[in-house]
C-alpha cells in the first residue's frame, strides 16, 4: 500500500508559447543569482564594495559552467561518444549534466581573473562566497527532480523519490532523493559556514576550505547511495574519491592557513575604505556648512535685534526731553 511517496513532474520542460522553459535551467539561474546576493551582503560587512561580487560573477560563472560540463562529459564520456550517441548532445547543458568539481575548478579560474583586474586577492572573494555557492547547489539539485534523475536506491520510506520515466534505461519505481538529501546537506553546510565564520573569523580562504571539506563528507557518503552509472576505482565511484582527495586538501589548507596567517584580512577591496571615509568627511563637512550658516544667521538676527533695542532706547530719551 503506497501511503506517502515525493512525486515526480510529468515533464521538465514547460512552453511559454514556442519558448521552452526548462526546470533545470531556471534552479541554476536561481541558485546564481541567490549566491550573487548573499555574497554581495558578506563583502559588503568585510569592508568591499557593493556590487564587486556580481562583477566578478561576470567571469566566474561562464567558467563555472564550461567546467561542471566539461567534467560531466570526461567522465561520462560513453553518455555522447559512444556506439549509436550524438557527441552533439555533449553540448545540451539545458538538459542536465554539470560537475560540482569542474564547476568549481574553472569557476575559480574565472573568479581570479575578475579579482586580479579588481586587485582583489582571491581567497577574501572565495570566503565571501563560500555559502552563497552552498545554497545554490542546494537549489540546483531540484534540476535532477525535474529530469527524474540521479536518484538513490529503492526504498519504501515515506519519503520515497517516484521516477515514472522510463527514458535511458530507467526503471519506474521509488527510490532514495538524493537529490533532496544533498539539498538539505548543502543547505547545513551554508549554515556551517556563516555560524563559524562569525564566530572565529575566518580568513584568507578559510570559510571557503570550511564549505568544500563539509561538502565534500555530505557527497561522499550520498554518492555511495546513488545506483546510476558511473566509473569505478577499486569498486569505489570515481566522485567518491574526487571527494575524498578534495576533502583531505581542504582540511589541509585549513590547518596550514590557520597557522601561517591568522585572523582575518583588515582590507578586502583597496580603495573600499578610503571612499567611504571620503564620503563620511563629505558629509560631515556639509554638516558643518550647515551649522556655520545657522550660526551666521543667527549671529546677523542678533545684532538685527540689538540696533532695534537702541532706536527704541534712544526715542524714548527723546520723548523724555521734549
Amino acid at each position: 500500500m503506497e501511503l506517502a511517496y515525493i512525486p515526480s513532474p510529468s515533464h521538465g520542460v514547460y512552453h511559454l508559447g514556442p519558448i521552452p522553459l526548462r526546470g533545470y535551467a531556471f534552479c541554476i539561474i536561481i541558485g546564481v543569482f541567490v549566491a550573487v546576493w548573499l555574497g554581495n551582503k558578506r563583502w559588503i560587512a568585510r569592508g568591499g564594495r557593493a556590487g564587486t561580487v556580481a562583477d566578478i560573477a561576470v567571469w566566474a560563472v561562464p567558467f563555472g559552467l564550461l567546467g561542471g560540463r566539461l567534467y560531466h562529459v570526461i567522465t561520462d564520456y560513453e553518455l555522447y561518444f559512444s556506439e549509436g550517441r550524438d557527441w552533439v548532445d555533449a553540448f545540451k547543458v539545458w538538459e542536465g549534466g554539470l560537475g560540482i568539481w569542474g564547476a568549481i575548478a574553472l569557476g575559480a579560474v574565472g573568479a581570479w581573473i575578475g579579482c586580479r583586474r579588481r586587485g582583489i586577492p582571491l581567497p577574501a572573494y572565495a570566503d565571501a562566497i563560500a555559502p552563497g555557492i552552498a545554497l545554490a547547489q542546494a537549489i540546483g539539485r531540484w534540476g535532477n527532480w525535474f529530469n527524474q534523475e540521479l536518484y538513490g536506491k529503492p526504498t519504501d520510506l515515506p519519503w520515497a523519490l517516484h521516477i515514472t520515466s522510463s527514458t535511458d534505461g530507467r526503471v519506474p519505481g521509488y527510490y532514495h532523493p538524493t537529490f533532496l538529501y544533498e539539498s538539505l546537506w548543502c543547505i547545513g553546510v551554508a549554515l556551517l559556514v556563516i555560524w563559524a565564520d562569525r564566530r572565529f573569523e575566518l580568513g584568507h580562504g578559510r570559510a571557503f576550505a570550511l564549505y568544500v571539506a563539509a561538502y565534500c563528507t555530505g557527497r561522499g557518503w550520498i554518492e555511495y547511495m546513488r545506483i546510476d552509472d558511473a566509473h569505478h576505482i577499486l569498486g569505489v565511484r570515481l566522485n567518491v574519491w574526487t571527494a575524498i582527495v578534495v576533502f583531505l586538501l581542504a582540511v589541509t589548507y585549513l590547518v596550514v592557513s590557520a597557522k601561517k596567517r591568522p585572523g582575518r584580512e583588515e582590507v578586502v577591496e583597496p580603495g573600499a575604505t578610503d571612499s567611504e571615509t571620503e564620503t563620511e568627511t563629505e558629509a560631515e563637512s556639509g554638516d558643518d556648512a550647515e551649522g556655520d550658516e545657522k550660526a551666521g544667521t543667527v549671529e546677523v538676527t542678533d545684532k538685527t535685534d540689538d540696533k532695534a533695542d537702541d532706536k527704541t532706547d534712544a526715542e524714548a530719551e527723546s520723548a523724555k526731553k521734549t
